[in-house]
């Protein structure tokens, strides 16, 4: 019997969740109802999340103003875990909010007789694995895990969700722990440029590049394929500046990096959208046409490529979206779509490894290239689809292609993809509830 904290987040750890969560239900969090995750987009950086589709139901009516992001979903209770092959999230942008759906259908072994109930005082427990799963319990009220629960007080919270450890207490402090791993990298000064190599093995790295690799062999951070945090739940990335007096960032932040998923950049090739769109190479380089410039919403059509950038299916006055189908779209003078990257797409790459994150200034010197960090850090906490696309309603994050077509002329033309969102590194605080500027050492 899973009658305590610490036995249902060890069974859960047990099958590979490494994030606790709880969520105190409400009358109305129900199967008929759904479960409400938040007015706001905050639950995705909670809930790994498989592919989103917009809503098609008939016999509603249309529903182009939400979506479904479907979850790897198990019930786990003594017996092992239980897949939900239904369950999903069901994104509201014009309220905006989130609710859980579709938990219980096809889902043998589902607490049907708790999650259809409107009592108060259930309670939804909620793991998280780093390969997307989700793995969920719950209990009605007067429950002895509902009565430990309450009885840790005021855990940290993140939403909706209270966060947990696997010893049944609140969650410990992180933000203490990378402090300190960074304050020892700060201490070391010049650090010889390196990468995690195979096995969890620092290896000499040559590039001029290494300032981020460098950071992270530092802090024992293995590249990997999964989109987790990097150290301790937080993403770190640090950025290049000339001085730590100034501390002034060299490049603007890369945000994304998509590929569209409309346009003619998509249905016709990026050979034909450079073809039609790009210009000679301004350098005199023969043989080639480039893509780039800067692309603003709200800014005029580039003399260069004859586009600009649009925000469709988005309220600018209320900052919502109005239509899922729609997105981000680079439109020509008469209104044909370029290239197109719809919301769904895009919400998909935003994903939970923006949820948490530090930024840490370095400088460098060589050959033989060396990297030290700065001790002034800034620690971002809190962020959502919705402050991502009012940022680029406002103009704060743009588009900043890089992409060429070499050899024109020939029977084999050469093509080079880099299609990316970036913001100033002093607009970053458009993008997260809150965000703090620490020393490591006083």
């Amino acid at each position: 019997m899973i009658d305590t904290l610490e036995k249902l987040l060890r069974a859960m750890a047990a099958h590979g969740a490494t994030k606790f969560y709880a969520k105190k239900l409400s009358p109305n969090d129900n199967s008929k109802n759904q479960v409400y995750l938040g007015g706001d987009y905050s639950a995705l950086n909670i809930l790994p999340f498989g592919r989103v589709e917009t809503d098609s139901d008939s016999k509603a009516g249309s529903k182009r103003d939400r979506a479904k992001a479907w979850l790897s979903f198990y019930w786990l209770d003594e017996n092992g875990t239980h897949e939900a092959p239904e369950a999903k999230l069901i994104l509201y942008p014009k309220y905006p909010e989130v609710r859980l759906s579709g938990f219980l259908k096809r889902s043998k072994r589902a607490p049907s007789a708790i999650m259809r109930r409107r009592d108060d005082g259930r309670t939804l427990f909620l793991g998280t694995t780093p390969d997307g799963r989700v793995l969920a319990h719950s209990v009605m009220p007067g429950s002895a895990l509902r009565n430990e629960l309450d009885a840790l007080g005021s855990p940290p919270q993140e939403g909706v969700f209270i966060e947990l450890s696997i010893d049944a207490r609140a969650v410990g402090d992180t933000r203490g722990q990378l402090l300190a791993a960074l304050r020892a990298i700060h201490a070391k000064s010049w650090i010889a440029s390196q990468r995690m190599g195979p096995g969890g093995l620092a290896v000499p790295y040559v590039a001029a590049n290494g300032g981020g690799y460098t950071l992270e062999a530092e802090l024992g951070i293995s590249p990997n394929g999964y989109a987790e945090p990097d150290y301790l739940g937080w993403e770190v990335k640090q950025y290049a500046v000339n001085d730590f007096v100034a501390n002034i960032a060299q490049n603007p932040v890369t945000l994304l990096t998509p590929e569209p998923t409309g346009g003619i950049y998509r249905d016709e090739g990026v050979e034909v959208f450079i073809r039609r769109f790009g210009y000679a190479d301004q350098r005199g380089r023969a043989d080639r046409l480039n893509f780039g410039g800067i692309y603003k919403v709200g800014a005029p059509v580039n003399i260069n490529t004859g586009v600009r950038l649009h925000l469709l299916g988005f309220d600018d006055e209320k900052k919502v979206i109005t239509d899922m189908t729609q997105g981000i779209a680079l439109l020509s003078g008469d209104g044909t779509p370029a290239a197109i990257w719809n919301f769904s797409g895009i919400l998909e790459h935003w994903n939970r490894k923006h949820a948490k994150t530090v930024y840490i200034p370095s400088i460098k010197r060589g050959p033989p290239m060396e990297y030290a960090y700065g001790d002034l850090v800034e620690l971002c906490v809190g962020t959502d689809f919705d402050m991502f696309l009012q940022a680029l309603a406002a103009g704060a994050i743009y588009y900043d292609p890089g992409l060429k077509l070499e050899d024109i002329n020939s029977a084999r033309p050469r093509a080079k993809r880099r299609s990316q969102f970036r913001i100033r590194h002093t607009d970053l605080s458009k993008l997260y509830h809150r965000m703090e500027e620490t020393r490591l050492t006083l």
